[in-house]
């Protein structure tokens, strides 16, 4: 069977799409080759003609969460002006819907607890793109006047206190979790002096 030039990169960008949303929701250790590659459709043995190894996956995997997050991070808010973007961003990323999508939300909740356990590929990846998610939260945070110091120290504490409420209504779940999410936004937003996008 003759494959169009480009089947090979479409193959790579299935089995990592789908690894990213594996990677998620059963962490790396419980990752499979054999899993990632039967959800796509392919035999185990083809895993090697796009990854030389598991490692080689987690990694490429990262980088396609942090990819996916940054390009919608973009998208919906880097055209609004800074301070409706921070709050419409604060309520996406401390929502039920977030908190009850392990699979395809943000990375460092999800995640951050296993970076320690991993090898050192993987960290340098994972760190990599929280410096680009990093990067476009502060890029809000300067639009409204901030220096760039302050502004990454400010989107450095807004990503870590956020990702852990995340973190936290996972583990005590419904109906506290809806409570702890409503607090949080609230609270930051009020800290930050933000609209609440949520009440109009």
């Amino acid at each position: 069977m003759r494959y169009a030039s480009d089947h090979k990169d479409q193959t790579r960008q299935q089995l990592l799409a789908l690894a990213a949303r594996m990677l998620r929701r059963e962490g790396p250790h419980r990752l499979g080759v054999a899993a990632v590659m039967a959800e796509a459709g392919l035999t185990h043995g083809g895993f090697y003609a796009h990854f030389k190894s598991k490692e080689a996956l987690i990694a490429a995997a990262l980088d396609e969460i942090f990819e996916e997050r940054v390009r919608i991070f973009a998208a919906r808010y880097e055209g609004l002006a800074p301070r409706e973007g921070l709050s419409r961003y604060i309520d996406s990323y401390l929502s039920l819907a977030h908190c009850d999508k392990v699979e395809n939300g943000c990375a460092p909740p999800a995640l951050a607890a296993d970076m320690p356990r991993l090898g050192p590929r993987a960290r340098k990846h994972f760190a990599a793109g929280m410096e680009r998610l990093q990067r476009g939260v502060a890029s809000l945070f300067a639009r409204d006047g901030h220096d760039e110091a302050e502004a990454t120290k400010l989107a450095t504490a807004l990503l870590a206190e956020m990702s852990g409420t995340i973190a936290m209504a996972r583990i005590l779940g419904s109906p506290k979790a809806e409570d702890i999410l409503r607090q949080k936004r609230v609270e930051i937003k009020t800290r930050l002096g933000l609209p609440d996008e949520s009440a109009l």
